[in-house]
């Protein structure tokens, strides 16, 4: 790859299929970007609904158009279209695009992909791992498929240990039982792993919970494909990984993606290319409109004097939730951009309160460029819900967090921000406006804020580092495309 040889005359050709939630698409759009700039064609496979919102963002569909090799695809995902899509969906999601998508997928694969673009025969898959259906109908049609996970390597490992868990009587959660207990089974974590920091879905009662049998349906199904590919990198979780690469044939933690797709950009020479005809340089892969007016308002503030807060792309609130981290920003004393999606209040819109006392020391945005956001010099503490993406975007930046999770794997990274990575403070389990204050306060000017900066500088550092030529990261792309022409090669009759 590093040499900038090409390979779109040969039949290689990958079908890169997210899971149809922004987290999901996010890095894997990345990452059929960053093989396309390899020099392998590949054909990026959507729903129609987040087709047209990835679409309507403005110089996105040109940025991509740009790619060469890449095409975008897309099929419905069995729901009406004006349900709303949202994380109190998902049982919904997953049901409908179960019974809808895999025979349109088994078309795609049987047909080969070749349509009247003249683009060849789909020959390899990378596919979500939460879609259960897509190794099988792979299986079923000869087709080698990897699989893409989008959580972080040490959800995917305290998934793996469930049966463990359960064994141990950790799981299921008992009525009144110590959240603060360490955790021993949850191998490379037992020096700082608690009950409180197992992944949500392990807060069950009932160890037949249809969602532990699912994560354990999907975590068996793991050996079955060529190799896992990871938005992680070695430098942040190697203590698990070493444990995961026992369990499955091949690992490739090829993170952050947002940032290796920059190197290859530069080690393709295919940076300037968006530069020209309307087309942007960001790398923006959002399915909502971006607020740029947050970018002028941050650039009248102060050096480190700005908390940005975002909860992601599905993370709803209620308004006594939104009303404590309110007040408890506004306690602080600094400056915020908070971003609100349109969606986010369960229980109706922006309290008065809030809408009215904006101007006195926040910016509300209903999306913001994150990216760009959290690399802006006013920018000092990030409030998230530690999203695997986000967590890793505030990494690559070096800025310090204040975590407050929500679900699914969020707890377990809230803690390796905390006591591993030792960036930020966890506030999981409260949404108390004193704690919220507090919290934002020791990030900002504590006494521990100069380490954790030190720390955050460090980790950014060597985040860059792992991306470019000869880095981990880099390096595990590498043999990723190997493994994938192999897997093609040895396939073919």
């Amino acid at each position: 790859m590093g040499s900038g040889q090409k390979t779109w005359g040969t039949p290689h050709h990958v079908l890169i299929f997210p899971f149809p939630f922004q987290g999901h698409i996010t890095p894997m759009l990345k990452l059929a970007e960053v093989l396309s700039l390899s020099g392998i064609r590949v054909t990026f496979l959507n729903t129609h609904h987040n087709h047209r919102r990835l679409l309507s963002s403005p110089g996105v569909g040109a940025r991509l158009a740009s790619r060469p090799g890449l095409r975008l695809r897309s099929i419905p995902d069995g729901l009406p279209e004006d349900n709303p899509r949202g994380l109190t969906e998902a049982t919904e999601i997953i049901a409908a695009f179960d019974a809808t998508a895999p025979p349109l997928y088994r078309d795609l694969l049987s047909s080969g992909g070749a349509d009247h673009d003249g683009a060849p025969p789909v020959t390899c898959v990378v596919a979500d791992g939460l879609l259960r259906f897509a190794v099988d109908v792979a299986e079923e049609m000869g087709v080698p498929i990897f699989a893409f996970r989008t959580c972080s390597s040490s959800s995917f490992w305290a998934f793996h240990c469930i049966p463990k868990l359960i064994e141990t009587g950790v799981m299921p959660f008992q009525d009144g039982c110590d959240l603060d207990e360490p955790v021993a089974c949850v191998l490379g974590t037992e020096s700082f792993l608690r009950r409180r920091d197992l992944p949500s879905f392990c807060r069950t009662k009932d160890s037949d919970d249809p969602n532990i049998r699912f994560l354990m349906d999907l975590t068996e199904n793991s050996t079955r494909y060529r190799g896992v590919v990871f938005n992680s990198a070695e430098f942040a979780e190697s203590i698990v990984l070493s444990h995961i690469r026992g369990k499955v044939r091949s690992t490739y933690p090829i993170g952050p993606l947002h940032g290796l797709l920059q190197a290859v950009e530069h080690s393709t020479g295919a940076v300037g290319d968006g530069g020209g005809d309307g087309i942007p340089s960001s790398d923006s892969t959002s399915l909502w409109q971006e607020d740029r007016a947050c970018m002028e308002w941050l650039d009248a503030r102060p050096t480190a004097s700005v908390v940005y807060v975002s909860f992601g792309s599905v993370v709803p609130l209620g308004k006594e939730q939104l009303l404590e981290l309110w007040h408890g920003l506004v306690n602080s004393g600094y400056h915020f951009l908070w971003v609100v999606r349109p969606d986010m209040i369960v229980d109706g819109g922006v309290p008065a309160v809030v809408a009215a006392g904006r101007e006195e020391r926040g910016f509300l945005a209903e999306w913001a460029p994150q990216q760009e956001v959290l690399g802006h010099p006013a920018v000092g503490c990030f409030l998230t819900h530690s999203g695997w993406n986000s967590t890793l975007e505030g990494m690559w930046a070096g800025v310090p967090m204040v975590c407050w999770p929500f679900v699914s794997d969020q707890l377990i990274t809230s803690r390796f921000v905390s006591e591993v990575w030792r960036i930020g403070v966890d506030i999981k389990d409260t949404c108390d406006r004193a704690v919220v204050e507090k919290a934002v306060r020791e990030v900002m000017a504590g006494e521990r804020s100069a380490q954790m900066r030190a720390a955050a500088a460090s980790i950014s550092k060597t985040a860059r580092e792992s991306v470019e030529v000869g880095g981990s990261a880099f390096k595990n792309l590498e043999r990723l495309i190997r493994d994938i022409i192999k897997s093609i090669n040895s396939s073919t009759p």
